[in-house]
Parts: C-alpha cells; sequence; structure tokens
C-alpha cells in the first residue's frame, strides 16, 4: 500500500521515509522585516552589497525602503549612518536566517566591538511573519523598534500600517511617539560614479 504524507514546512528538512511511501511538501514562506546600516566606508555601496547577498542567500527582497542618514544612536562622536529596510520572503527559520545574516556581516568585514561602535554594516532582523520570539540568541521582534526614528521612519515608508505583534501599534502610531530627536533623512540618489563622503 502507498502512503502519502502532506507536510507543511517552514524552512524544515525533508523528513525521511521508508520504502513505497511518499511526501508532498509545501513550503510556507516567512515575510521578514529586514534593517540594514553601517558608517565606514562606502556606506551606500556597502548597503547594496548587503542587499545583494541577502537576495543571494535569504530569500527574495519584495521590496525596498530609501536609503536614509541617520545621526547615530548612542555615541555621537563617530560618522551619520545609512540605514535601509528591506521586505524579504524567505524559506529559512529565524534562526537560520540569522546564521545567515551574522556570515554575510562576517563575509562583508564586520568586526563586532564596542556597542554602538562604528562598523561596516549591521544587519538586523526587526518582524518574522508575525512572530514573537525570545531565545538565548536571539530576539523577534526586535526590542528596540519602538525607540529609534531611524528604524520607524523606513518602516513607515513601506507599511505604517503593520501592527507589532506583542505591543499591538502600527508602525505610524509607534513614529508619532518616538521620543528619538535623531534627525533622519531620506538619501538624495548620487551618480554611478560618486564617492560617499
Amino acid at each position: 500500500m502507498k502512503i502519502i504524507y502532506h507536510c507543511i514546512l517552514f524552512g524544515c528538512e525533508t523528513p525521511v521515509l521508508n520504502a513505497g511511501h511518499t511526501v508532498q511538501i509545501y513550503f510556507l514562506m516567512n515575510t521578514v522585516y529586514i534593517l540594514t546600516g553601517g558608517n565606514i566606508g562606502d556606506r551606500q555601496a556597502n548597503l547594496q552589497k548587503a542587499k545583494e547577498h541577502l537576495e543571494n542567500k535569504a530569500g527574495a527582497i519584495i521590496a525596498s525602503s530609501a536609503v536614509y542618514e541617520t545621526e547615530p544612536w548612542g555615541n555621537q562622536d563617530q560618522p551619520d549612518f545609512y540605514n535601509q529596510v528591506h521586505i524579504i520572503s524567505t524559506d529559512l527559520s529565524a534562526e537560520r536566517l540569522m546564521e545567515t545574516i551574522l556570515k554575510i556581516e562576517e563575509r562583508m568585514g564586520r568586526v563586532r566591538g564596542a556597542k554602538n561602535a562604528s562598523r561596516i554594516i549591521d544587519i538586523d532582523i526587526l518582524f518574522f511573519s508575525g512572530a514573537v520570539i525570545n531565545t538565548g540568541s536571539l530576539t523577534v521582534p526586535h526590542p528596540e523598534i519602538p525607540n529609534r526614528r531611524f528604524v520607524l521612519t523606513p518602516l513607515d515608508e513601506l507599511s505604517p500600517e503593520l501592527v507589532h505583534p506583542a505591543l499591538h501599534k502600527t508602525i505610524s502610531q509607534m513614529l508619532s511617539e518616538c521620543k528619538d530627536i535623531l534627525q533622519v533623512k531620506p538619501l538624495k540618489p548620487r551618480s554611478p560614479h560618486q564617492q560617499s563622503p
């Protein structure tokens, strides 16, 4: 007798079956909001490289915000940051996506030092398919979302009505309530040969 298993997988391994059994797999994609940022080197080029790595290793990019120039948060004695939010569709689990992100950061030359220090690239998971995750290595939604204008501004550009799954507030509402006074401004497009200051 032939047995057919129907499985719905979220970035899981294909199950091992006995001979004569068949599995039909339906992959459900996760929608993830990711923030990229950096303030070392050619900032705009580094954001573009990060975007390409994410699309090659993590999943398809559905939408991207404008690039924003933002005053440094927590440590003012450093260059301004460039930041951008992407919405991606991925079959990776949150944990595997985080592993992929760390590898991308390492490949791009990220060196982890003091908190809020300058960095060539920083990639954070903001939201993961409406999930609330709190493990020893991963917290989603990112706990600082409501406190940081440079996160909320590009999020508001893309999804103002997106509801925070733990706080039950929209992005637009959190932005209007945000007490962060640091300046966030959209970056003007540059010519292909113009270098980042």
